[in-house]
């Protein structure tokens, strides 16, 4: 018996050796630990703001678990650390490393910025994710944000909008002349086309200017958002459909420097979070869209109106114009639109084919 414990005895010895022994090895090679990243993201949007806002709390919660706590990113809503349009210069000199906003808000910087959110009559969401990951858009996009030292990621979209909210009906386009109107992008230049004055707003200024008539009309998002911000109770009128953002495409913005101080698997770690919230945020306003608009209708009495053809048609040729005059006035310009519009052409002809005869079958006569 007093053998068989000596043996015992040996043995575990023998093991903590040979334990000790791997942890010194480990520690003889000089092998690193582990590196531990904190990083700041500002947005556009109010603090959790559903949909938009809560798009990138959602990012950086994904990445803390993945990444085992090694990146850890705190989200700041609009004005909390710089003004909503102020993102991208914070994320460009690195007053944060990350950014979440709509790309048209940075035209002044590069007029082809605005493509990457929306074109007025442009691709839907499902045609612009294509365009983006497998038609060369997102090279184009970082091509673009390149001299600035920044990344851009596609990072949610909203599907297609609402055309607005208005005080008064629209029966012809001569009603938007001198109508004051919150509008970003490209959608503002056709509205100055077709005489209106379009206004640059954050989201967080919208309801007071509609409010107090320091605006006659806003587009915002959809009814999810639009319903979350109250604007029933500054418009009666409610007009579809979204002609300027038929798929309002956000960004993540990262800053260069510090994407590339990442090690590769932690820069593969953002790249596939944005991917998910791109795909997430869909998902979300396409079930909650429809809750939203039901609330609309049938508990606020909101009077849901289509723009009139006319009006519609009106709109179409001052896009095909401002998208023409972008072109000529920009090279940058010229060269992403031709990318899209030639990727719109061809998925356009082939969703004749398949998700409009599909829709068109689904109603019924």
């Amino acid at each position: 018996m007093k053998r068989l414990k000596y043996a015992i005895l040996t043995v575990a010895a023998m093991l903590v050796l040979v334990g000790c022994g791997k942890e010194m090895t480990a520690n003889q090679t000089g092998a690193a630990p582990q590196q531990h990243f904190e990083w700041k993201l500002v947005t556009s949007w109010p603090k959790n703001f559903p949909g938009l806002g809560r798009g990138p709390e959602t990012f950086a919660t994904m990445v803390e678990e993945m990444s085992a706590g090694r990146l850890k990113i705190k989200v700041y809503g609009a004005g909390e650390l710089v003004p909503g349009f102020e993102v991208f210069d914070a994320v460009a000199n690195g007053t944060a490393q990350m950014g979440h906003a709509g790309s048209y808000y940075w035209k002044g910087k590069a007029p082809a910025a605005q493509i990457f959110t929306a074109i007025p009559f442009g691709m839907n969401v499902t045609e612009t994710n294509s365009w983006l990951h497998y038609g060369g858009g997102l090279a184009l996009w970082r091509e673009v944000y390149q001299p600035f030292g920044v990344i851009p990621f596609a990072g949610g979209n909203t599907g297609v909008q609402m055309a607005g909210w208005f005080k008064k009906e629209i029966h012809s386009i001569a009603d938007f002349k001198g109508l004051k109107i919150r509008m970003p992008g490209l959608g503002a230049e056709v509205l100055k086309k077709v005489g209106a004055v379009p206004v640059a707003l954050t989201g967080g200024e919208i309801f007071t200017s509609l409010q107090t008539g320091a605006i006659d009309a806003t587009e915002w998002v959809g009814p999810y958002n639009d319903l979350a911000f109250g604007l029933h109770k500054a418009a009666e009128y409610y007009y579809y459909s979204g002609w300027h953002e038929p798929g309002a495409m956000l960004e993540f913005t990262v800053n260069a420097e510090a994407y590339n101080s990442l090690p590769a698997d932690l820069q593969r770690i953002v790249e596939v979070a944005t991917k998910a919230v791109n795909q997430d945020m869909l998902d979300e306003y396409t079930a909650r869209n429809n809750e939203a608009m039901a609330a609309l209708r049938d508990k606020h009495g909101i009077k849901i109106l289509p723009l009139p053809d006319d009006v519609m048609e009106a709109l179409r040729q001052a896009s095909a114009e401002v998208l023409k005059e972008q072109s000529d006035q920009d090279p940058q310009f010229a060269k992403v639109y031709a990318s899209y519009a030639a990727f719109q052409k061809q998925v356009s002809a082939y969703h004749r084919l398949s998700e409009m005869e599909y829709y068109k079958n689904r109603q019924g006569n």
